[in-house]
């Protein structure tokens, strides 16, 4: 079968985020699939650029083709990022028809975020005679609507809405990575069986193959906490607004001496929130700067629990599919998971406690649980955590479950 996948923000194992578009072609590549992936060549989310000189660059990476198209640099969610989007929507749309002969497609999938990308990837699956998916990572326009306040009147959030609901209606089936949108999907326009959930996932080889050593400054943090036996408490990722770090932080004054907290990770937020803890002398939090990905397996198992925070959201009502949560289950540490959504995975795997989002007493309480657990408990929380995302999450499982769509089947 031959497979265009649409993304502007993907990347790849050189590039950084976003993954999950790499890591599913390159199961289908192993299956036997040629898959074409197309994304801009200037993602916010990618930590390295690749190089495109002209207005198209081409590129194969483990056995996957992407094509690069040319897009503006930008930074922020102002104009300069509406001004990426459109760049690539228009060039993509131009090269419909010659993207429909050279690859033809049995099968093209719009998964760009916001949904603007449905028009183009209809235009080449109609030429293609192929089967369209959209695939549907975060609710747009409903997004930028709650996290940024924008009106639903906006003409930007107009547009989006109009490309949606045509995604719903054009689409031969819908992938969502959040497992309870069918409602919100059905309202505007889908047909109830073309849903399919089919969350993120991760790579256990990843896992498997040596990694980096630590940088110096963090092993040598961790080293000297544990020499004063300190339970150490891990958080790695975005600081940012939707992170809810502010919690965290008023957790650590609640917690014991005998507790602290690593944050590992940047983002916009990160200077503030070290700011406020040096100003409320908050002395058993500590903030250390973002590692590279093959490093984080070794990160990640040097903690004696880890902890994600979600901010009360009424996204959260259609479900959440975090790739932090997924790499926390690998590690084979016990979770602290402070949120209110549709649903738990921490819950279900019985791998730590969940407490109520923006709750700092909660969240300080279940720490120190924790850190009262034997060293065998916490273990046997780890292992259920670990066992729950290999039978249920491993790309290899989704991109056979998202081939079964592809091919007009019922996912098993």
């Amino acid at each position: 079968m031959n497979i265009v996948l649409i993304n502007h923000y993907a990347g790849s194992l050189h590039h950084g985020m976003e993954f999950r578009p790499f890591y599913l072609s390159r199961e289908w590549v192993r299956r036997g699939h040629e898959v074409t992936v197309i994304a801009a060549s200037h993602s916010h989310v990618r930590s390295a650029q690749p190089t495109c000189l002209g207005t198209e660059a081409r590129e194969a990476i483990e056995g996957v083709h992407y094509r690069w198209l040319a897009t503006p640099a930008y930074s922020g969610n102002g104009l300069g990022r509406v001004r990426n989007m459109a760049t690539f929507v228009a060039r993509l749309s131009a090269r419909a028809a010659k993207i429909a002969r050279e690859c033809r497609p049995d099968a093209v999938i719009a998964s760009s975020t916001y949904p603007l990308d449905i028009f183009p990837a209809h235009a080449i699956a109609r030429r293609a005679k192929a089967r369209l998916i959209f695939e549907v990572h975060d609710l747009w326009p409903l997004s930028p609507q709650v996290l940024g306040g924008m009106s639903k009147w906006h003409p930007f959030i107009a547009t989006m809405q109009v490309a949606e609901n045509l995604a719903y209606r054009w689409a031969d089936a819908v992938v969502s990575l959040l497992p309870a949108a069918k409602p919100h999907m059905v309202r505007h326009g889908m047909a109830p069986e073309k849903f399919f959930h089919i969350p993120n996932g991760i790579a256990p080889e990843d896992w498997d193959a040596p990694t980096a050593a630590l940088p110096a400054e963090h092993q040598a943090l961790i080293e000297n906490l544990r020499r004063k036996g300190r339970f150490v408490v891990g958080y790695l990722g975005a600081h940012g607004v939707a992170n809810g770090l502010d919690t965290l932080l008023r957790a650590a004054t609640c917690l014991p001496a005998s507790v602290c907290v690593i944050l590992v990770g940047d983002g916009p937020l990160k200077t503030q929130l070290r700011n406020e803890a040096e100003r409320q002398r908050i002395q058993n939090i500590y903030f250390l700067p973002p590692v590279p990905k093959e490093t984080v397996p070794a990160l990640l198992k040097q903690f004696d629990a880890l902890v994600l925070l979600w901010r009360r959201c009424l996204l959260y009502e259609f479900g959440i599919s975090p790739n932090k949560l997924f790499d926390y289950m690998m590690a084979g540490k016990p979770i602290v998971h402070a949120v209110e959504a549709a649903n738990d995975p921490v819950r279900e795997a019985g791998c730590g406690l969940t407490v109520p989002a923006e709750s700092p007493e909660a969240l300080a309480r279940a720490v120190v649980r924790l850190s009262e657990l034997s060293p065998e408990e916490r273990a046997a929380m780890g292992a259920r955590g670990c066992s729950y995302v290999l039978e249920r999450h491993r790309y290899e499982k989704l991109a056979v479950d998202f081939e079964y769509v592809l091919q007009g089947n019922l996912v098993s």
